[in-house]
C-alpha cells in the first residue's frame, strides 16, 4: 500500500516537469567556474518573488530539478545553486561526504557560494527583498548557514539536513524565518544536534517552527532514495505531500505574490 500511494504522489508532484524551461547558467567564484540552473515563474508579478534551492550533497539531481519546475508553476522565480564547481562533483556518496563536509567546516565558503547563487537568482529577475532559500539534506544544512550568515533573505526552510554548528561559534540573532521539515526517525541527526539547534534557535531570537514527520527518515522527499527505512535514507509519500504543503503555506506567508 504505502508503494502505491508513493508512485502516485510521486507522479501527481513531478509529473510534466522533465520538459520545464531549466535554463543553464554559468557563473563563477574567483577562478572556479560553476555551474547552476534557472527557471523563471510561470506567471508574471510585480513583485517577483523568488526561490533559491540548494540541492542535496551529490550535486544538481533530478529531485531538485522536479521541485524548481513544480515551484516555478506556483509562481516563483527559482535559481539552483552549484556549491562545488566544475571539477569537483562527486561520483558516489563518498566523495560526497568529503565535499560536503568540507564546506561544513568551511561555512564561510559555504556562505560565499550560497551567496553567488543568490546573486544569480536576483539576476535572473527575482526581486532582491523577496526572497527564501530552500535545501535538501546537505543544502538543508545550507539554508541554515544562509540565516546564520544574514544573508538578505526572507526566509528559509531546510527539508531533512543537518542542524549543527561548531559549538565555538556563536549565537547571533537571526532576523530571517526559519522552518526545518524534519524526519521524525532520521538516524543521521542525533538528539543532541536537535537539542542544540533548538536552543541556538532561542539563543538567537528568532522565529522558527520544526515540524517533525513520522515514520520518515533522511531524504523522505526524494522518490529516487527507495523504501527501506532501515537504510536509513527513504522515500516517504506521505510527509513528502505534507512538507511541499508546509513549504507552501511558509511561502505564502512570508513572500509577496
Amino acid at each position: 500500500m504505502k508503494n502505491s500511494i508513493a508512485l502516485i504522489f510521486a507522479t501527481i508532484l513531478f509529473s510534466g516537469n522533465m520538459n520545464a524551461q531549466l535554463k543553464p547558467v554559468k557563473y563563477a567564484d574567483g577562478d572556479k567556474k560553476l555551474n547552476g540552473l534557472s527557471i523563471k515563474a510561470a506567471k508574471k508579478s510585480d513583485s517577483n518573488p523568488g526561490i533559491l534551492l540548494l540541492p542535496a550533497w551529490l550535486g544538481i539531481d533530478t529531485a531538485s530539478k522536479e521541485i524548481a519546475g513544480n515551484l516555478s508553476k506556483l509562481g516563483y522565480h527559482v535559481f539552483i545553486a552549484d556549491i562545488y564547481g566544475e571539477g569537483n562533483y562527486p561520483k558516489n556518496t563518498a566523495e560526497a561526504g568529503k565535499q560536503a563536509g568540507f564546506y561544513k567546516t568551511n561555512y564561510e565558503a559555504y556562505h560565499k557560494r550560497i551567496n553567488l547563487a543568490l546573486q544569480e537568482l536576483i539576476k535572473s529577475g527575482a526581486n532582491a527583498d523577496n526572497i527564501v532559500v530552500i535545501g535538501y539534506c546537505f543544502g538543508g544544512t545550507g539554508v541554515l548557514e544562509a540565516a546564520r550568515g544574514h544573508l538578505n533573505v526572507k526566509g528559509v526552510v531546510s527539508f531533512h539536513g543537518g542542524l549543527g554548528k561548531d559549538a565555538a561559534r556563536p549565537a547571533t540573532p537571526i532576523t530571517t524565518k526559519v522552518l526545518v521539515c524534519h524526519g521524525a526517525d532520521d538516524p543521521f541527526v542525533s538528539k543532541e544536534e536537535i537539542a542544540a539547534f533548538q536552543q541556538e534557535m532561542r539563543d538567537s531570537k528568532a522565529d522558527w517552527q520544526m515540524i517533525y514527520y513520522s515514520d520518515s527518515v533522511h531524504s523522505f522527499t526524494n522518490p529516487e532514495a527507495g523504501n527501506d527505512n532501515s537504510k536509513g535514507a527513504a522515500y516517504n509519500a506521505v510527509a513528502a505531500k505534507r512538507s511541499f504543503e508546509h513549504l507552501k503555506l511558509f511561502l505564502d506567508e512570508v513572500l509577496k505574490k
